[in-house]
This record gives structure tokens, C-alpha cells and sequence, in this order.
């Protein structure tokens, strides 16, 4: 459930300024893990890094340990200030998804949102990029890109195509057996919220400040539901469904996502042709526009050739390229319509480059691309996560047809689940999954978001008494550095001014 901006695996590198040494990717390794959190500066800007060394295994302590990448900015004020507030962890969903990168890359907007009176701080969960053990399943770069690229998660675009996945997963699932090592039955979601409280605990405080989104809400609540006493604040932010996803089915993830598909339709009609390129007289003609583009792409797919690469725009790459564009619909819905009207036209530009990757080259170096490995984890995380599956075909296919009749988009999303079918066992966190927490917990949805539905968030309040629902109606997904600025009269209602967002919203859940 990677946010639908997809920040990316590698982050583009700068050069410190004054009479720092140049910092690489390759800088994480000297500095020295440390159970005393030790910040040293890194990239181009205000941020400091560190690794926190933590047991691999919590129940045995004094074991094989792990060094968790963390990244900050610090807060305006002086530590010694009335006015400081302590550290924000953030977590920007996945699995697997790099904190690091968030923060390098969205930090300075997220210390605008929060006000100047907190650290923001974030991490790669275990077994991810700059954390490490890192899990990676693939010896070389070139193993990865000829077997993991072409796999695709539209399942819906040929006759076998559920059967073939299905098969390759018995091949990953082997793959992660014999290549993860001793770390492979660490890297679960309870595991990182217990080195959430280690993160917590070595920054000197007691209980948690936390902002998760998407994925990062299932690692919040189960956060919550071990630790309820260690809550300080804590935001959800685009709930999942932390039952659901525990037990690897995941269906409820899409229950909105037809819903985001005509809420398209209907913002492009009400928009107007000088402003929806793929405009009809209704909503109704621009859905039956878009299922005679499918049928078209599918009898002739487009070719195309740009200044990077070349491919097609297939059935799969529209609905793929579709489904991401329904996350971040302020950013995207234009751009989508846009070149939609062309893929009709017979021009695929558009539409190929939104998804564009480059072209593979082999690097001298392999220690350039250390951090590629970031699709291993996130199998990792959510197969070690989840309920065991019967690993039949039989059982992939009846998967398939359940989760298709929840959604339109379950042809993708079945794939979330399919992945495991031939995952290797291993123990699996049993709960708890609710708490009484030492302070209620802030819950956000939208009314139309096609990964994390509004239900999910009303599904999770339950579980911990005294939390509060916040209903956003929009289309995307629900986290609040997607719509801030698109909702000021719903911020305005909440907060006097975004810098004070965070803080009102957590001082305002008892009465709210």
C-alpha cells in the first residue's frame, strides 16, 4: 500500500555544504550503531541521521542485534524551552516504505504542517534500505530486474495470468528462505513497533509521539495494542484494517476503490472539457468512454518511444498507471485525463511516462544500489505478517474471484495476497490488536480512498475506546500532505493555522 507519490527507493544526493565531507548512501555505514541514539549531520540541508542498535530478537536481548536508520530535523526551539514539544515519529506506509526518504524528501513541509516546536524523526523499519540486516532475496541487481520487473500486478490480462503469479510466488517464497538468513523471522510489524518504542525510550522519553500513514496506521495501531500505556499523541492517517491485514486477506482494503474511479468520472464532468480533456456529456458516457479504451488497448496496444525508453501502454500498464492515479487525486486526475483523450488518440506518451523506470544499467559499483531491495521487504513484512495460506492454485484462484467481486481493481489487488502462497512459515504475531490507550488516538479517512476506506478507520476506533473518527470527504487517499491545502475550511475548523494542525488535533481528541 506504498503512498501513491511513490517517493521512491533512492534519494537523489547532494553535497553538504561548509566543511562537511561530501554524503553518500554509502556514509550510513560509518556511523557506528549505538544504543545511545547519536546524531551526526547528513544530506544537504537540516537534517541529522543516526542508528540505533536494537535486538534482532527482543526475546532474547543479548543476541544478534540490528542498526535502525533514522533521520531528523530538529525543532526551532531549544530543547530547554517551554515551547518544545519533543520528536514526531513519522511512518509513511508500505511495507517498507522508507522513513529516511520521506523525511529527506517531505520533511521540511511536514515541520511546516506540525510547527516549529518538534523534532521531526523517521526510520527505516527493519530490513528495509538503510537498516540493516537489509532483507534482499537477489545476489546481484541483474537477478532482480530479469526475474522481479516483468511480474505484474494486474492479473486480469490473460487467462493464465492468475496461475503464473501463483507460480512465481512459489520461487520468491524459496528465494527469501535461503537468501534472508537469520534476520527472516525478525522482520515483522510487531518487531518494528517494539523498536519504535526502543526509538522512543533512547530519545529520552517515556510515551510515543506517532504519525502514521496508510500501512503506517496497522504499524500505530499495533503499536498501540502492545504499548497502550506508552501513547503520548498518536494520528492514523488512511486507516487499514489491522484484523484484516493480520489475517493476509486484505479485501477490505478496496472497498472504496470503485467508488474513487466515479468520483473521476464525476469531477472531470463537472469540470468541464476546457478542464477534463477526457470530458462526456455524464459521468455514466465517461465511464463507458474509459471501458471502450480498455477494449482498445487490448486488441491494439500502443506503442511507444521516448527520450529514456521505449514499451507499450497495455491493458495492464492502464490499469496499473489508473489504480496509482487514483491515490493522489489533486496531483494526478489532470494529468490522467489528459492522457487518457491521447492513449484514445493512439498517442501513449503521456500515459507510459507517468510510469516511466530507466532503462537497466549494470554498475560498476554494486554497492550503488545497496538499497534497491525495498520490494523485498515489503513482500517480506506483509507474508511474514499474515495468516499462513493454503499454497494450492486452487486456493489463488478462489482468492482471486472473492476479492473481484469486492472490487473492480481486485484483479490488482489480489496480488497483495497471491504474493505469499508460497511463503516459507514463520511464527506470526497473535495480538493483542485493541488497548485502552493512556491517551485516545486521532483517526483520519476519506469518504472515497481506494486503498485505506473510511470504514477501516470507524473498524479501528473500536478497538481502542475513547479515539476519534475525523471524516474527510474527498477523493484519495486520506493523509493530510495530500489534501491540506486542498481543504482549508476543514483545517480551519480544526486548527488556526496549519503549523498548528498537529498540535490542536491531538489537544482537541477528548472534546472532538
Amino acid at each position: 500500500m506504498k503512498r501513491g507519490t511513490q517517493l521512491g527507493v533512492i534519494a537523489t544526493l547532494s553535497t553538504l555544504g561548509g566543511t562537511l565531507a561530501q554524503w553518500t548512501e554509502q556514509s550510513w555505514a560509518s556511523i557506528e550503531p549505538s544504543k545511545d541514539l547519536a546524531w551526526v549531520q547528513c544530506y544537504d540541508g537540516p537534517f541529522e541521521c543516526g542508528r540505533l542498535q536494537v535486538p534482532l530478537d527482543y526475546s532474547d536481548p543479548d543476541g544478534q542485534s540490528a542498526a535502525i536508520a533514522l533521520i531528523r530535523i530538529k525543532a526551532n526551539v531549544s530543547t530547554d524551552s517551554a515551547e518544545y514539544r519533543g520528536p514526531i515519529l513519522f511512518n509513511p506506509g508500505g511495507p517498507g516504505g522508507s522513513g529516511v526518504e520521506l523525511v529527506h524528501s517531505a520533511g521540511q513541509a511536514l515541520a511546516t504542517i506540525v510547527g516549529p516546536q518538534f523534532d521531526i524523526v523517521s526510520f527505516d523499519p527493519r530490513g528495509v534500505s538503510r537498516s540493516t540486516p537489509r532483507i534482499s532475496w537477489y545476489e546481484t541487481r541483474v537477478e532482480r530486474e530479469l526475474w522481479a520487473r516483468p511480474l505484474t500486478m494486474e492479473l486480469n490480462h490473460s487467462s493464465d495470468s492468475v496461475a503464473s503469479y501463483w507460480a512465481a510466488s512459489k520461487i520468491t517464497g524459496q528465494l527469501a528462505a535461503e537468501r534472508a538468513g537469520d534476520v527472516f523471522p525478525h522482520i515483522q510489524t510487531d518487531h518494528t513497533a517494539r523498536d519504535m518504542l526502543s526509538i522512543t525510550e533512547a530519545y529520552g522519553r517515556e510515551k510515543i509521539q506517532y504519525w502514521g500513514f496508510s500501512y503506517g496506521t496497522a504499524l500505530g495501531a499495533t503499536f498501540a495494542a502492545i504499548f497502550p500505556d506508552k501513547i503520548e499523541r498518536m494520528v492514523l492517517d488512511g486507516l487499514v484494517n489491522i484484523q484484516d491485514y493480520y489475517t493476509g486477506t486484505r479485501k477490505s482494503n478496496i472497498v472504496d476503490a470503485d467508488n474513487t474511479l466515479r468520483w473521476f468520472y464525476k469531477d472531470c464532468h463537472s469540470a468541464g472539457p476546457e478542464l477534463c480533456a477526457f470530458y462526456d456529456s455524464s459521468p455514466e458516457a465517461i465511464e463507458q468512454r474509459l471501458n471502450r479504451l480498455y477494449n482498445s488497448v487490448i486488441r491494439a496496444p500502443v506503442p511507444v518511444r521516448t527520450e529514456r525508453s521505449y514499451g507499450l501502454v497495455d491493458y495492464q500498464r492502464l490499469r496499473r498507471t489508473l489504480f496509482l492515479g487514483l491515490y493522489y487525486t489533486f496531483d494526478t486526475w489532470a494529468v490522467l485525463a489528459a492522457g487518457l483523450a491521447e492513449l484514445e488518440a493512439g498517442n501513449g506518451t503521456t500515459f507510459y511516462k507517468l510510469m516511466e523506470s530507466d532503462p537497466f544499467e549494470c554498475s560498476c559499483d554494486p554497492s550503488e544500489h545497496a538499497f534497491d531491495s525495498v520490494g523485498e521487504a515489503e513482500i517480506t513484512i506483509a507474508c511474514n505478517d499474515g495468516a499462513v495460506i493454503p499454497e494450492s492454485v486452487e486456493e489463488a484462484e478462489r482468492h482471486y474471484k472473492d476479492i473481484t467481486g469486492e472490487s473492480g481493481w481486485g484483479s490488482m489487488w489480489a496480488s497483495v495476497r497471491n504474493a505469499c502462497s508460497g511463503w516459507p512459515k514463520t511464527p506470526k504475531f497473535e495480538g493483542p490488536f485493541s488497548g485502552n490507550t493512556s491517551y485516545p488516538i486521532l483517526l483520519v479517512g476519506n469518504t472515497a480512498d481506494p486503498v485505506t476506506p473510511l470504514s477501516a478507520a470507524k473498524t479501528v476506533s473500536q478497538n481502542f475506546p475513547g479515539s476519534v473518527v475525523l471524516q474527510q470527504d474527498s477523493a484519495g487517499v486520506s493523509d493530510t500532505l495530500s489534501h491540506l491545502y486542498q481543504c482549508t475550511d476543514t483545517i480551519a475548523s480544526i486548527a488556526r493555522s496549519p503549523a498548528l494542525l498537529f498540535a490542536q488535533l491531538l489537544q482537541s481528541v477528548n472534546t472532538s
